[in-house]
């Protein structure tokens, strides 16, 4: 089958400026052809598509994603679900997110049921299928023993390393570290424990990442050499400088204020409600910002993720996570950038986030112009 769309606009996310007046060829679902109308090869095709007026978007990487949870305001509740029902949620935020145009999801834990993380099982069973998105799958967070105990844990460097080994003996694409706790001022892992899982799964190919918010355990994850910090809600100039010069990328997940903002009028849950809840909210909101914009002024690599499942934000939320790096700092078509390229390196994956002749037909249609308004995300009109 041969469809060519004409006439559209395409949004590479490498400058402001669309590039106008464009065809593009797919057949059997491989883009076969890119490139101005003019020179469009309109004959010897199954079908033409008119796509003028609207926008061709590369597929949407979605960074720090939690596909086998549901999300919303009883996100911690659901980790401990039947797995039967968290197959079921993995299948609904498959097909939402695959017709918000998001076409890579990098699960970064899932919760361990017979013997394997369920984010791996969801990948393996979710190859070959065009109506979901790829998966770049973590196994279970590792913490350490007694932390929270809904992860799998370690005690000690010899441990961390041994349950690193396993996690990539059953198929891992990386492994998240959890690198704190309940205590705020301190890093639950030492930077010696961290470079020696890192050693351990740098040795093998496999990327590290951590999720870390307080400024103890981002400097410890940064320190031991992970390739990523998730969330990062507490950085300082040094630790962001770091991050820099020794190219770690950085997903904030700034909608995730949005979205508990959104539930003090839509819940009664306390930890949302109220005066006190509030401001605390805020608090936390004005300094995820500010950390962000230290890490932005330093030059670190933002990937955009909105640890929906694990956040309380859903599958198909993407475009509120780029609105929300917008409105922290960055250019429309940096924000895009950190939701498709960007995040496609960070997976180490070439082709993720690319329109590429030769590779896959992952793009979408929105109506408007994202190089300039986020908003446009949300006007999807069709997948190819």
């Amino acid at each position: 089958m041969k469809i060519l769309y004409r006439s559209a606009a395409v949004a590479h996310a490498t400058g402001p400026e669309l590039d106008l007046d464009q065809s593009v060829l797919v057949e059997d679902g491989a883009i076969a052809w890119l490139g101005h109308d003019d020179e469009a090869p309109d004959s010897d095709v199954d079908r033409i598509v008119d796509a003028g007026g609207s926008t061709i978007v590369p597929g949407l990487v979605d960074a720090h994603s939690h596909t086998t949870l549901p999300g919303g305001s009883h996100w911690i509740d659901r980790i401990e679900d039947d797995t039967e029902d968290l197959m079921a949620a993995a299948e609904h935020n498959g097909d939402i997110a695959h017709r918000a145009g998001i076409r890579w999801l990098r699960d970064v834990g899932a919760p361990r049921r017979d013997g394997r993380a369920l984010s791996l099982t969801v990948r393996d069973s979710w190859v070959g299928r065009h109506d979901r998105p790829y998966i770049r799958a973590a196994g279970t967070w590792i913490e350490r023993t007694g932390t929270f105990g809904f992860t799998e844990s370690a005690e000690d460097a010899d441990a961390v390393e041994a349950v690193v080994s396993k996690q990539i003996d059953e198929g891992s694409d990386l492994i998240k570290l959890y690198v704190e706790g309940p205590d705020v001022d301190t890093s639950t892992w030492t930077v010696g424990e961290v470079e020696r899982a890192v050693k351990v799964a740098t040795e093998r190919g496999v990327p590290v990442t951590a999720h870390a918010t307080n400024l103890p355990s981002v400097r410890a994850a940064v320190s031991g050499g992970v390739d990523c910090i998730e969330h990062g809600t507490a950085l300082d100039a040094d630790v962001a400088a770091d991050m820099d010069s020794r190219g770690t990328y950085l997903v904030p997940t700034l909608a995730i204020n949005a979205s508990w903002e959104s539930f003090g009028s839509t819940t009664t849950l306390e930890r949302f409600t109220g005066d006190e809840s509030a401001t605390r909210m805020a608090e936390r909101k004005e300094r995820a910002y500010d950390s962000f914009r230290l890490a932005v002024d330093a030059g670190v690599t933002i990937a955009a993720g909105t640890d929906f499942g694990g956040g309380s934000l859903r599958a198909n939320q993407l475009a509120w996570e780029i609105e929300h790096l917008v409105d922290a700092g960055l250019e429309p078509w940096q924000a895009l950038a950190a939701a498709t390229w960007i995040g496609g390196d960070l997976m180490r994956e070439a082709g993720a986030g690319r329109l590429i002749v030769g590779g896959p037909a992952d793009f979408f249609f929105v109506h408007g112009n994202p190089l300039q308004d986020p908003s446009a995300l949300w006007r999807v009109w069709r997948i190819a």
